[in-house]
This record gives structure tokens, sequence and C-alpha cells, in this order.
């Protein structure tokens, strides 16, 4: 075996795919998108039965507050790559400052769904309307509660990450926690549309 052949087989074996994050949080992320996707069928199938009611229930919604968090969503699913981009490359510092803005990314995102589920209130929409409303309380607060566990989940791979636990060579858990959180992005990219677009 030449010297070439053997740097060749070498660079193949470094530059060889690897799958990010762990097989565990894999199958949460199937299992949890395995979820939406049945509630999401549900959602339709109620929609083929009752569609006066399903065509009426967007004009009600608050359109903005949907788009506004989608944006931040969006954001801060961009936010969380290069976090795991800056570790990967040894940039700590950098790295807690994408960490950081994703988690404010989060608080916005949370912050509005508040003000929304207000806004809703004031205006008389409530989850025992109808059963499209129904729906939407169902869904959304089941993101809700998906977008808090995510961010407990990176404020800890942060708290990590300050102390040095992630680094070039060891950074699985700061990528698992992003595939959970551009999961949850994924979800309201779907839900979205749905909820309050597609009448």
């Amino acid at each position: 075996m030449t010297a070439t052949t053997i740097a060749l087989q070498h660079s193949d074996e470094h530059i060889q795919p690897t799958t990010p994050g762990n097989i565990a949080v894999w199958i949460l992320i199937y299992a949890e998108l395995t979820e939406f996707a049945l509630f999401f069928l549900i959602f339709l199938v109620a929609k083929q039965r009752h569609p006066e009611i399903f065509q009426d229930g967007p004009l009600h919604l608050n359109t903005l507050a949907g788009a506004a968090n989608t944006m931040i969503l969006v954001t801060s699913s961009f936010f969380i790559a290069q976090a795991t981009r800056a570790i990967k490359t040894g940039q700590k510092e950098v790295c807690l400052k994408w960490l950081g803005l994703t988690l404010l990314a989060g608080a916005g995102y949370c912050a509005i769904k508040g003000w929304e589920y207000h806004w809703n209130s004031n205006t008389g929409i409530h989850s025992t309307n109808n059963l499209f409303f129904s729906f939407y309380y169902y869904l959304t607060f089941n993101h809700l509660l998906h977008v808090l566990i995510g961010m407990c989940t990176i404020s800890w791979v942060t708290l990590r990450t300050y102390f040095n636990v992630y680094g070039v060579n060891d950074h699985e858990g700061l990528e698992s926690a992003a595939l959970y959180w551009h999961m949850i992005d994924l979800a309201w990219i779907i839900m979205f549309p749905l909820l309050y677009v597609l009448g």
C-alpha cells in the first residue's frame, strides 16, 4: 500500500459525514413530530367535516402575532445554528452570544403568545367557542410547552458551555439541543398556515 493510498484513505475517514446529535434526541424528535403530525391529520379531517367553522376561524385570529412568532422562531433557528458552528471551531464566547440570542428569541415568542392569548380573551375567543378554536388552543399551547422545554434545555447547554463542558471535540449535547429547537421551529412553520392562513 503506497503512502498516497494511505493518505487518501485517511482523508476519506476524516471527511466522512456523521449524524449530528445522538440517537436519543433523534428518537425524541421523531416521536414529537409523529404527535404533531397526528393532530395535524385530525385537524384536517375535522376541517373536511366542518368547513364553515374552519374557514371562518382564521379570520378572527391575530395573524400579525402569528406572523411575528414565525419570524422569531425562524430567526432563533439561525441563532442556534450559529452557536453550533461556533463551538465546533472553538469559539466559546461567540457560541455563548448566539445561545443567549436564541433564549432571547424564545422569550420573545412566549411574550407574544401570552399577549395573543390575552388579545383573544378580550375579543371573546375561547377554546369553548367551537371546534376550530379548541384545536387552535390545544395546538398552540402544546407548542408553547415545547418552546419552554426547549428554552430550559438551551439554558442547560449554555451553562455547560460556560463551564467548558462543550468544545471542539465534544459538543454532542449542544448539537442535540439545537436539533430539538429546529424541530420546534418546523412544527410551528406547519402550524402557522394551518391555523392563521388557510381558511
